[in-house]
Parts: C-alpha cells; sequence; structure tokens
C-alpha cells in the first residue's frame, strides 16, 4: 500500500476534548476512525477512549498482515467496542452507560469500507468532488430527508446535535456498512466529528482538502472550522489520507508498506485533550485508575 496520511484533533472553545482519532496500519491493511464523546452525558470521554482503543485493539488482533473479512471486521470491531462501553460502566456503577459516536474506515487491497453510528462522518473526494459521504443519524438529518427543513435551516437548528444512535447508552447502535469502494489514485478520506463539519459546508471541505497534501490541509481546515464555530466551537477531530497507485510517481511524506513485516504495525492514536492532557472532570489518580480499568474491560470483552 502506499497514501499520505494525517490527523489533528483540537479542544475548540470548550474545557476539554472528548473526542479521540486513531489510524493504524500494517503491511497490508489500514484502519482510520473518529470517536466523539458525548457531552451531553456522563463522561462521554471514557466512551470515546474505549471505542477507540477496542478498534484498534481489534485491529491489531486480525489484521496479520490482512483482515480475513473487512466489512465482517467492522460489525464484530464496532459491536465489540459498544459492549465494552457497557461493560465498562457496569464495573464503575454508573447510572447509565456513557456514549459515543464513532466512524470507522478500514483500506485494502485497494478498496474502502467504512461504518458509522453518530454524526461523526466520512467524506470519499475525487478529482474535486464528494464522491461518497455517510449519512447523519441526527433528527435533523430526518427532517431534511422529509423536506420538512433545507439546508440553511439545519445549519441553524437547535436540536442538529440530537442524534439517535452511538455507542454506550441504553439501547442498542444503529450501525451503517458501505459497499465496499475501490479507490483511484489520487482519491482522498477524510473522517471527522461534528466539530469540524458543522461550522463549514460541503464547498468548504472540498476546496479545503482536495489536492493539497493532508499534513498542510488538515491544521488549515480545522482553523477555518475553529474561526467559523466563533465562541461557540466544539472539539474538531479530522484524519484524512490521500490514496497513491503503487505504481504511480513518489508522492512526498508517502507511507509504503511495501517492506514492514507480517507481524508488525504502525499506530497513531490521540487519546487525551490536547493542551490539558487530561480525561474530562477527573483528577491524575483517578485518570491513572480509568485507563486501568478501561485497558481491563476491553482486554475483558475481547476473550469472550
Amino acid at each position: 500500500m502506499r497514501f499520505t496520511i494525517y490527523q489533528e484533533s483540537r479542544t475548540g472553545r470548550r474545557s476539554a476534548n472528548q473526542d479521540r482519532i486513531a489510524y493504524c496500519y500494517s503491511r497490508d491493511a489500514l484502519l482510520m476512525l473518529v470517536a466523539d464523546g458525548m457531552g451531553g452525558h456522563q463522561h462521554g470521554e471514557l466512551a470515546a477512549h474505549i471505542a477507540a482503543q477496542y478498534i484498534t485493539h481489534a485491529f491489531q488482533r486480525d489484521a496479520h498482515p490482512a483482515l480475513p473479512d473487512p466489512l465482517h471486521f467492522l460489525s464484530r470491531a464496532l459491536s465489540g467496542a459498544h459492549h465494552a462501553i457497557l461493560d465498562d460502566s457496569f464495573d464503575r456503577n454508573l447510572a447509565e452507560a456513557p456514549r459515543t459516536t464513532i466512524v470507522a474506515c478500514v483500506v485494502q487491497n485497494g478498496t474502502a469500507w467504512w461504518a458509522h453510528a453518530g454524526d461523526s462522518r466520512l467524506y470519499l473526494l475525487r478529482r474535486g468532488r464528494i464522491l461518497q459521504q455517510t449519512r447523519d443519524h441526527s433528527r435533523v438529518q430526518l427532517l431534511l430527508e422529509q423536506g420538512i427543513i433545507g439546508p440553511a435551516e439545519a445549519a441553524a437548528h437547535p436540536g442538529r446535535n440530537r442524534i439517535y444512535s452511538c455507542l454506550g447508552g441504553t439501547h442498542a447502535p444503529q450501525i451503517d456498512y458501505s459497499e465496499p469502494c475501490a479507490l483511484k489514485d489520487g482519491d482522498l478520506i477524510a473522517l471527522c466529528s461534528d466539530g469540524v463539519w458543522g461550522p463549514l459546508d460541503d464547498d468548504d471541505i472540498v476546496l479545503g482538502l482536495d489536492g493539497i497534501p493532508p499534513a498542510e490541509a488538515v491544521p488549515q481546515l480545522l482553523d477555518r472550522a475553529e474561526l467559523h464555530g466563533g465562541d461557540k466551537a466544539d472539539n474538531l477531530s479530522l484524519v484524512a489520507m490521500c490514496w497513491h497507485d503503487d505504481i504511480g510517481a513518489a508522492q512526498p511524506d508517502a507511507i509504503s508498506t511495501r517492506t514492514m513485516a507480517l507481524d508488525d504495525f504502525a499506530t497513531e492514536m490521540e487519546l487525551s485533550s490536547r493542551g490539558s492532557g487530561r480525561l474530562v472532570d477527573l483528577d491524575e489518580d483517578e485518570i491513572e485508575r480509568a485507563i486501568r480499568e478501561i485497558n481491563a474491560a476491553i482486554h475483558k470483552f475481547d476473550k469472550r
């Protein structure tokens, strides 16, 4: 495989960052994900943390060096993350399980598969246009599809952050899965939280990412989203990957996995608040205990 990838997460104007992002790759497979802890519910950052760690751990367990079935992997990994969140909340005696959105994508054999619950999005850009985009699990999306409101009303709707599917919580998630999508040289896949796409429109997304190396495009697009978000700017997280054909010309900063060993993995994860370095509303001792408990919950559920 050959690709260029970059990710970044920011707190925005919130007190802490409840988003978690990661990418991980073996010689033959790549995983990317964004989890946005739901701040309207208790400990959303813990749900996002568990989801990111669980799905990445599952990828490292199964991709040796390729996944037997990428779609089946996504189904098992997201369902497993949901139950790991419930398991952790039970062990903590929480009144209700924390919640997080999720969007995850696997690339293997030049083909992409993705899955999501909630309103964290995936965009697939090709030649300056959005070829595919996930559909938000939100009330506003339903109102749009029913023709009750238009795009301008949706952007300012007071219920735009009300979603009906997530990992954790009291109900089983509705998870949507893509059809396999064959990638072409120069295709760009972007996964982001609503803090990125919320203040921007589709043209902003395309102009901000198309034809620009991800290491340049991601910070610039986050700058724009944060500026447009103003005093209400939410947490902002974005993972962007540009696909390169193996036979194409060499690209600056491109990653080639050709020489990786069969059992090697490279992982980049952002699992804590940038700036504060803390999980929300926990002191340092509680953070360490929370991380240990999260890891125990992940490994305990993984063995079932």
